[in-house]
């Protein structure tokens, strides 16, 4: 007696995992959690003990708790204030990106290295606030090396991005001969650098998509 394999196959599935009912699922982007785990509370005062970086009003009061850094000392140097709202594509503002920088000291060095401020980490972390806009306390850089300007390394996390995107803030005035700078077609250097708002204040807008779009280094 001979048995028909064909009579074992199982039947065609019909569950919600079959793909000739569905097709492919969309991706989609997870999050963006940034505003209630990431910004901490004084995560962009670099130079005091103000509680900038993270959105009170966003956290129930029992989670808003996490103490400020312990102050070690006034970090040398000139205070700034570093602002500037983050755009989509479309010129909408985006409410719930957060923002990081790294910089050198007053004297250019980073924090660890021979020599560097002890006072000053370098590092900070601030959400964006309803009309896109982050704030940061922290110092004027110094050069790090000759041919290079001042300059505070930025880092931007947002919905839709999946890898973080990378680009520099310079200062009006003295950008210089800066060798990374150079690398930049010149109708867009603009794009990478800060103006003087006044009172130590330095602005520069941030914009992910369209034909402002701020220049991102590949990483």
């Amino acid at each position: 007696m001979t048995i028909d394999v064909a009579d074992r196959r199982p039947a065609p599935r019909q569950d919600n995992q079959d793909p000739a009912l569905f097709g492919q699922t969309p991706s989609q982007t997870v999050g963006p959690f940034f505003h209630y785990g990431l910004p901490w509370k004084g995560g962009a005062d670099l130079v005091g003990q103000s509680d900038m970086g993270a959105r009170p009003e966003l956290f129930s009061e029992a989670h808003y708790v996490l103490n400020l850094s312990s102050p070690t000392g006034t970090p040398e140097g000139q205070a700034i204030e570093l602002t500037g709202r983050v755009f989509d594509g479309d010129g909408a503002a985006i409410p719930d990106a957060m923002i990081e920088i790294w910089q050198a000291d007053a004297a250019g060095r980073y924090h660890g290295e021979a020599d560097s401020d002890p006072h000053f980490v370098g590092f900070g972390r601030a959400a964006t606030a309803e009309d896109g806009r982050y704030r940061f306390r922290t110092v004027m850089p110094g050069p790090i090396a000759p041919g290079h300007a001042p300059h505070v390394a930025v880092s931007v996390f947002a919905r839709g991005v999946i890898k973080r995107l990378a680009t520099r803030l310079y200062f009006e005035g003295t950008e210089g001969e800066d060798a990374t700078l150079a690398l930049v077609p010149a109708e867009r250097r603009a794009t990478l650098v800060a103006t003087s708002a006044g009172d130590q204040v330095w602005s520069l807008d941030l914009h992910l998509q369209g034909p402002r779009e701020t220049v991102f280094f590949d990483l």
